[in-house]
């Protein structure tokens, strides 16, 4: 799967530039849907105006792994890997049994944007298994990207020479465009268009960029970790027994 979002739809957070890198343009005259077409010669290709590439192939697909693609609504959902909760988040979001892992994955954005009952981190923590997943909402032009706490699907983005940001399964997609301006998604994080990139595991923390130097020495776009000595503000009501000592407040 791939995915290259506008700079205007996904901004990079800094440090996945590499100051060593050569990237080019993916979009440029149709530079990496080609080479992705190249690859997988069942692939289909969509082009979503100036803000969004998307390709999905089930070529070479791993049967542990496998790749989904569905659109509903105008939102764009690209999932690999498996939900072992499935029957759960069926019940809780109403959906029918011919149900998957991207149609529950788009109805959890949808609900999550249309009536946010939940925080975003709590909303993607619901979800039990080995996956990563990439959404574009084309109506609000918003990317909703994700990935399991153990990094279980292989996943990586980077950031090519127009500043957009390019995500795919495979590694050598994502160098081909962006040089060394690349890393490996962040294991338990996702990344959303208004709220960038953040821990659906440890919420109130920071992230910081941690620099990647290669084989050859050169450096390469960070990795980020959770920074367990920096706390975001909390907001709302106090969090029972996990942010801090609540019943100061009362």
């Amino acid at each position: 799967m791939l995915a290259v979002f506008n700079k205007s739809v996904a901004k990079s957070p800094e440090g996945l530039q590499s100051p060593e890198s050569n990237p080019v343009s993916s979009l440029k005259d149709g530079f990496l849907g080609q080479h992705f077409a190249s690859l997988h010669p069942s692939s289909v290709n969509l082009n979503l105006a100036s803000s969004a590439f998307l390709a999905y192939s089930h070529h070479k697909n791993n049967p542990l792994l496998p790749r989904l693609f569905a659109v509903v609504d105008d939102i764009f959902g690209l999932f690999q890997g498996h939900i072992d909760n499935v029957a759960n988040l069926k019940q809780q979001y109403g959906l029918n049994k011919s149900a998957n892992e991207v149609t529950i994955v788009i109805e959890a954005y949808r609900t999550l944007r249309d009536r946010g009952p939940y925080p975003a981190d709590q909303v993607v923590r619901d979800f039990q298994g080995k996956f990563a997943f990439i959404l574009f909402d084309s109506s609000s032009q918003t990317a909703f990207v994700a990935a399991d706490a153990d990094g279980s699907v292989p996943f990586f983005w980077g950031i090519d020479a127009d500043e957009s940001l390019v995500l795919s399964d495979e590694i050598d997609i994502v160098r081909k465009s962006c040089g060394k301006s690349y890393a490996p998604f962040p294991k338990g994080c996702f990344f959303t268009t208004s709220g960038g990139l953040r821990s659906f595991e440890h919420p109130l923390n920071e992230l910081k960029p941690i620099p990647r130097i290669d084989s050859s020495g050169q450096v390469c776009g960070s990795t980020f970790k959770v920074d367990a000595d920096s706390k975001k503000e909390a907001t709302g009501m106090p969090r029972v027994g996990s942010a801090a000592n609540w019943s100061s407040n009362y």
